[in-house]
């Protein structure tokens, strides 16, 4: 996952290198993984784990999403694009760990959704340098914050701040619904996966200490 997105975010042409990753996953799923150990590596956890393709399709497409420049109406088609970019990495760690019950699946799922809202929230100030806007339109424009003019010129604010906080609810509630699911994963995997899951949340309460000021 590290390598695609990084694949898709070194290569001048984003629409070539998902072309690249969709035919690396085609040979994967064949049997007849290319000589690269990332790829050769990845064949053998769809082999030993039997990762659905799907999961690793849906990661592409929040690839795509993002070269198209796409941005979400509302906190519903955010979580969308999150859970194809997080959540399916959380459920593909899960399946990793021997995990199947779908339960669990679809709690990794929140989890993965939560850390990529937090993500978002920390780095607004990043992503508008780069001309890129997650936060949910409708929020923006209820606290009368007009998205492409805010884009052209992006400031703090505290109308802002409010729709960051809103997006940190947003996560905070996915935290807590994902929480008892890690007691659930194997022994030898709860601890790291508590930690990660208080680590990131603490992202967003080091986020409201500085005012959201992202």
């Amino acid at each position: 996952c590290r390598v695609a997105d990084d694949a898709i975010d070194q290569q001048a042409d984003a629409t070539a290198a998902l072309a690249g990753l969709d035919a690396q996953l085609t040979r994967v799923y064949a049997g007849r993984p290319a000589p690269d150990p990332i790829e050769r590596l990845l064949a053998v956890a769809v082999r030993d784990s039997a990762l659905p393709r799907a999961l690793l399709d849906a990661l592409l497409e929040g690839f795509a999403w993002d070269t198209e420049g796409r941005r979400y109406d509302d906190i519903a088609a955010l979580k969308d694009y999150a859970a194809r970019v997080a959540g399916s990495v959380g459920v593909m760690m899960t399946l990793l760990m021997g995990e199947r019950d779908p339960a669990v699946l679809a709690r990794a799922c929140d989890l993965g959704v939560a850390m990529q809202l937090t993500n978002i929230a920390r780095d607004v100030g990043q992503d508008a340098a780069a001309g890129r806007l997650y936060l949910p339109l409708d929020w923006l424009r209820a606290e009368g914050i007009h998205p492409d003019a805010w884009l052209a010129s992006p400031v703090y604010s505290a109308a802002l701040a409010r729709v960051i906080e809103r997006v940190l609810c947003a996560a905070d509630a996915l935290y807590e619904r994902a929480t008892p699911a890690i007691a659930m994963l194997p022994r030898y995997a709860r601890a790291s996966m508590h930690a990660a899951r208080l680590l990131y949340a603490g992202i967003g309460e080091d986020l409201r200490r500085h005012g959201h000021d992202a």
